[in-house]
């Protein structure tokens, strides 16, 4: 019996998705977060010392990050959802589950902290300096890259339903979230084929059970 340890309302989500794609037997353990900071209680570091979500224990095995995961089941319980080993789309199909944590998500993260710079409370003659500092990162930074990455999923979706080899993968479960926060921070409006992929997400069975499962898609990047 799998145990997947989920911190309420995270990109925990997709590693049910996955737990339901493949059908091994899974129990959930939800978190609630801290009522104030929003962070991980630390019930969630007697799992593991990070206090993140979300881990797994595959019977006494302990495993976190979620790429990680998603590659661990995927080999352990349902290998069908990944390319053949050693093939050109396996390689593609690794570069998306480095690609969703690496490189598109700290882009994420980094627009959140710098929402919170401009919300922080601070003396009223700080306000407009650091206001200023944010809006030039975010103008200057995060908004030019949000749309360089955009695009780029967009060009790699085009012609077709799922990522690598046209067929649903642990690369689509991991693209899941960042595109899914992606598309509540920043708009899909000039993303046609991103708005149909994460239709088609929504639309999969396995992942309207997840949702009921987990407590909803709620997203949020401070996990």
């Amino acid at each position: 019996m799998i145990t997947l340890h989920v911190l309420a309302q995270s990109r925990a989500l997709r590693i049910v998705w996955l737990l339901e794609l493949i059908g091994a037997p899974y129990q959930i353990k939800t978190y609630a977060r801290h009522p104030e900071t929003l962070l991980a209680p630390d019930e969630l570091k007697a799992v593991h010392p990070l206090g993140k979500s979300p881990v797994i224990d595959d019977d006494g095995f302990v495993l976190n990050e979620s790429g990680a995961i998603t590659d661990y089941l995927i080999q352990t319980y349902g290998g069908h959802f990944m390319p053949e080993r050693g093939s050109q789309d396996y390689w593609h199909y690794q570069r998306w589950l480095h690609y969703a944590e690496g490189s598109l998500m700290p882009l994420l993260l980094l627009g959140l902290v710098f929402r919170k710079i401009e919300n922080a409370p601070m003396p009223f003659f700080i306000k407009p300096v650091a206001r200023k500092i944010s809006g030039n990162v975010k103008n200057g930074f995060i908004e030019p890259q949000a749309a360089l990455h955009l695009a780029y999923v967009e060009n790699e979706l085009n012609g077709k339903d799922w990522l690598v080899n046209n067929r649903l993968s642990g690369a689509d479960i991991m693209m899941s979230y960042p595109l899914q926060a992606a598309a509540d921070r920043f708009g899909l409006a000039d993303y046609p084929n991103i708005r149909a992929y994460l239709q088609r997400i929504e639309n999969d069975p396995a992942y309207q059970t997840a949702v009921q499962k987990a407590g909803g898609p709620l997203l949020r990047l401070d996990k």
